[in-house]
């Protein structure tokens, strides 16, 4: 079919839910040294970064994780069982038929009774921007975007077999601790780190079950950087001139650049004409395999004298 060979000819995204880095992924990557071994990802969720590398050619090995171990056991499928799980997502979207609202709601129910890979993909097909979303008991609690349908099975397929074909034979996946995974960087691989987001509100962040506090965060740091452990971390950003989220650290001396991440739907909603920018901070080891500072990323200003030496 015509939408099936459109989506192979670029970059497939099974899972593109709220929060996922696959519009920016082309950035990041661009950070990336030649000599890279593997690519670590320890909060892959959607790994739309290591499936960019992969379609890119940026990297040649692949570690997936993510403590959500459902949304991990979806992911074996995705790579191992493409077309069985095509075949599965296919039944449940004709199914839904004439009664979306009722058969969203008992997919979910069966869903948190068994945590099964094909319900979990439906959901994410048919929720409210995409987005896993737990409620206090751990149960999935996202509602259903009731003006669509989900991504059509042969549409969804194309993304499935797509990535697939890229990670297949060469991806380790596991559902750890991120810091246990850590454990596993050598120098030669690449971390890239897009942790549970702070955020602009106190309250818990829905899509994990578990935090990562900030202060432990930069104490695994700290240890990268004694390691000599190359790494990117997505952390904070901004939207116009307001901020979002808490700033690394100055004294872990990371080159803070920014990448636009397009306008704001919700400045656009309120009639504003404001750029997001997320921020991306690069750790020394990999600044000095680098070199210089990809085009058209730029550093933040309080930086560029630190760095007035990579070109831009």
């Amino acid at each position: 079919m015509r939408t099936a060979t459109r989506l192979l000819s670029g970059i497939p995204h099974p899972i593109p839910y709220q929060g996922s880095k696959r519009w920016i992924a082309q950035a990041i990557v661009s950070c990336f040294p030649k000599d890279t071994a593997r690519l670590i990802e320890p909060f892959a969720g959607s790994a739309a970064v290591s499936i960019a590398a992969a379609f890119y050619h940026k990297a040649k090995q692949f570690l997936i994780n993510d403590i959500n171990k459902p949304l991990m056991d979806l992911w074996r499928r995705i790579i191992h069982e493409p077309e069985a799980l095509s075949e599965d997502y296919r039944k449940l979207w004709n199914e839904q038929k004439g009664q979306e609202r009722h058969y969203y709601n008992l997919v979910r129910a069966k869903f948190n009774q068994t945590h099964r890979p094909d319900y979990l993909l439906y959901l994410l097909a048919r929720c409210v921007k995409a987005a896993i979303r737990y409620n206090a008991k751990g149960e999935f609690n996202n509602s259903p975007d009731n003006r669509r349908k989900g991504a059509h099975p042969e549409t969804m397929r194309a993304h499935l077999v797509g990535v697939s074909n890229l990670l297949r034979g060469r991806t380790r996946l596991f559902s750890e601790d991120y810091r246990v995974v850590l454990d596993a960087a050598i120098p030669r691989d690449v971390v890239y780190m897009d942790p549970p987001y702070q955020g602009v509100c106190r309250s818990r962040d829905q899509r994990y079950l578990k935090s990562v506090p900030f202060d432990e965060f930069v104490e695994v740091l700290r240890n990268l950087n004694t390691e000599g452990i190359s790494y990117i971390v997505s952390y904070d950003g901004r939207t116009g001139s307001k901020t979002y989220g808490r700033k690394l650290p100055d004294w872990l001396e990371l080159l803070h650049l920014e990448v636009e991440a397009g306008r704001s739907t919700q400045a656009t909603l309120l009639g504003r004409d404001s750029t997001t920018y997320e921020s991306l901070y690069l750790s020394p080891a990999l600044m000095s395999r680098i070199g210089q500072i990809p085009y058209p990323l730029r550093a933040k200003p309080e930086q560029q004298v630190l760095f007035a030496g990579l070109e831009p």
